[in-house]
């Protein structure tokens, strides 16, 4: 059997024997029901791709898009507190750490299309706030406001892929949607950092406003639901209401009332975080992540500063970031799959979720070699490229860390991907919120050299997750002391 077969008998939770002996089941019309997500035409299932890939670049550009505009925003507002001002850009990802807590139960309830939708158009909605934004404490509220509203696709995104894409092809497309949560943060202090000076800091929220609508547009329009147990709860439904039968369920159907579905639901994130897989995982691509912020906090200092740059040149020194996260996407996603299908041949042909982790090594490596190069190429004050290049390489470090980790969780825990992937958000925002802010201090105390070299260590302490986890990771997934009550 094929993995696309494979992952087709999996979305149900019933066997076909069960469902045989209980004719009040419903469940997808065999392997080949078209209503079924991973029966999709191509044509639907890259729409459906391109349109959630679309949605993750937007929502990180918002999270860094005002970065260049700080100094503008605090003299607008006559502030000269630059911890206000480097959270008004890391209070986002403070909203991205709350939105997941509830977005993820939600979608599991009621569907992710509609989810997409309204939090799109609320996206809309205080990003418009933003702009018109009256005072310094406004504007924070309202950017956590959007964060929350943002983290929509971030949180969804993987889920989405896991409805549509089998496992054994599932890298490729990972390796698009990542392109766009990464690549987001690095591309928003580019245009900022040119649209600021030129039209004021308002316009890098009206610009985000206009393309929050058109995606907000697109979205109401061709976003479609792909989540089974909805599907099969909609179906169950309306073969109710066709045949009067009040005893036909989904196949997927837990049992629990609406509320009581939500209560367990909000928690399982949370749960989540408990199991060593997920906590280690989570903590480690959380920790990797932040540095993608911690260094946008020296950007203006040492390319503004040190090297004369311009606010638009300083933000194009972002792109090393971004260039290094797109080799990255590339590279893991080849690897992935490749290594992934020769280990599965290797050991019987029985797909495991450990198979996914060989190409985080690479993350262990490249993270604190492009820390090192940064810092001590920065300190040293050699050629402006010379940093720079060093960033290439903390942008491959953070994809071969977040795509595998990405991968991973979902393949084992596929059923709920959306709350384990929000119970990896809420560490990864969090983080990535908190850390900036003492950014400052600790380079004043350390220096760019010393302080980016604490970085390094730290993330080498994380090098053996990998390992570990492969060897012992499908015996840590399988153990009763760990099994916690998701379902």
């Amino acid at each position: 059997m094929s993995d696309h077969d494979t992952e087709k008998v999996q979305i149900s939770s019933v066997s076909q024997d069960a469902v045989s002996k209980d004719p009040n089941i419903v469940d997808f019309e065999g392997l080949d029901d078209p209503n079924n997500p991973m029966n999709w035409s191509s044509g639907k299932k890259t729409t459906q791709i391109i349109i959630v890939t679309s949605m993750t670049l937007l929502s990180p550009i918002g999270s860094t898009i005002n970065a260049a505009a700080t100094q503008d925003i605090l003299e607008h507002f006559n502030s000269t507190n630059e911890t206000v001002g480097t959270l008004v850009t890391t209070i986002f990802l403070l909203g991205y750490t709350f939105g997941p807590i509830v977005i993820a139960p939600l979608s599991e309830l009621y569907g992710r299309a509609i989810l997409y939708k309204i939090c799109m158009f609320f996206f809309f909605v205080f990003n418009v706030a933003c702009a018109v934004s009256n005072s310094l404490g406004s504007l924070v509220a309202y950017r956590f406001l959007a964060g929350i509203m943002g983290s929509c696709p971030v949180t969804l995104g993987t889920g989405s892929i896991a409805d549509m894409v089998a496992t054994g092809k599932r890298a490729g497309a990972m390796g698009a949607y990542v392109i766009g949560a990464v690549l987001g943060p690095a591309i928003g202090p580019v245009i900022g950092g040119y649209l600021a000076p030129a039209a004021g800091w308002r316009w890098t929220f009206w610009l985000m406003a206009i393309a929050c609508g058109v995606m907000t547009v697109f979205s109401l329009l061709f976003v479609r639901e792909s989540y089974p147990y909805v599907l099969l709860e909609r179906k169950a439904q309306r073969l109710r209401k066709e045949t009067g039968n009040m005893h036909l369920r989904s196949a997927l159907d837990t049992g629990k009332t609406p509320s009581s579905l939500f209560a367990f639901s909000i928690t399982r994130p949370l749960k989540m975080l408990l199991s060593p897989i997920v906590f280690s995982l989570s903590i480690y691509a959380a920790t990797v992540y932040s540095y993608l912020y911690l260094c946008f906090t020296t950007f203006e200092v040492v390319f503004y500063g040190q090297y004369g740059f311009s606010s638009g040149e300083a933000g194009l020194a972002t792109l090393g970031i971004g260039v290094g996260s797109v080799l990255g996407c590339v590279i893991c996603g080849v690897a992935a799959n490749a290594v992934s299908k020769n280990l599965t041949k290797k050991h019987g042909g029985d797909p495991k979720p450990e198979y996914r982790l060989p190409p985080m090594i690479l993350g262990g490596l490249c993270t604190p070699i492009g820390l090192f190069w940064y810092g001590w190429s920065a300190h040293a004050q050699v050629h402006w490229i010379v940093p720079i290049l060093g960033t290439v390489f903390i942008g491959m470090g953070m994809v071969f860390t977040y795509m595998p980790s990405a991968m991973y969780l979902v393949d084992a825990y596929t059923v709920h991907a959306a709350s384990v992937t929000a119970a990896s958000t809420i560490f990864r925002c969090f983080l990535g919120a908190l850390l900036p802010l003492a950014g400052p201090a600790m380079y004043d105390a350390l220096g760019l050299g010393w302080g980016n070299s604490l970085l390094g260590f730290i993330s080498i302490a994380f090098f053996p997750v990998p390992f570990v986890l492969y060897l012992y990771g499908e015996r840590l997934r399988n153990a009763k002391v760990f099994n916690l009550g998701y379902e």
